[in-house]
């Protein structure tokens, strides 16, 4: 269904260049919730929304709220692409995954490494220049991390409201060049 629905919304996508979300093909699913995450910012909705062949996604406690957090995705990556000098895929195609920039965590991978098994506490992680630390714990806040951060390398980055990690880890390096 899905194939047919893509080709089909591929086809309608030639009379036109400027593409809304309704030029897409979108599924709407109601989807078991794992209760487990109840509550954290890693809570399941009831009902997901998503462009067929494209990563794009939204959820909410009802058809509605899925389709509505859906637009508002598509309208964020539509706006970035247009920023970014990138065409926005025409409707039905397969568009492929791309991951983020690890350019500003390249730059100190000693430190990365270290910051991932001493703060982490993991064996490794890929990291990206968007990587938060949300994406490491199912903790409330970031509080426990960050006090690890101020423990184990003495610079405070309760400021950074990102929490990326790329800024972390420049703070660090910097923090670290300037021996203060």
């Amino acid at each position: 269904m899905n194939r047919l629905h893509s080709l089909w919304r591929l086809c309608l996508s030639v009379r036109k260049r400027d593409w809304e979300l309704g030029d897409y093909p979108v599924v709407i699913r109601q989807q078991k919730v794992d209760s487990k995450y109840k509550g954290t910012r890693l809570e399941q909705r009831p009902y997901s929304a998503f462009i067929v062949n494209w990563g794009l996604t939204g959820g909410g406690d009802s058809e509605r709220e899925a389709l509505e957090a859906l637009r508002q995705h598509f309208a964020t990556a539509k706006a970035e692409r247009i920023r970014s000098g990138t065409t926005l895929p025409r409707p039905g195609t397969r568009v492929p995954v791309q991951f983020a920039s690890q350019e500003r965590v390249s730059a100190h991978p000693e430190l990365t490494e270290d910051f991932v098994h001493r703060v982490l506490e993991l064996k490794w992680a890929w990291i990206s220049d968007e990587s938060s630390l949300w994406d490491f714990h199912q903790d409330e806040t970031n509080d426990s991390l960050i006090s690890r951060i101020k423990e184990l390398y003495d610079v405070d980055v309760s400021d950074i409201k990102s929490a990326r990690l790329s800024e972390i880890l420049e703070r660090i390096a910097t923090k670290t060049q300037d021996g203060t």
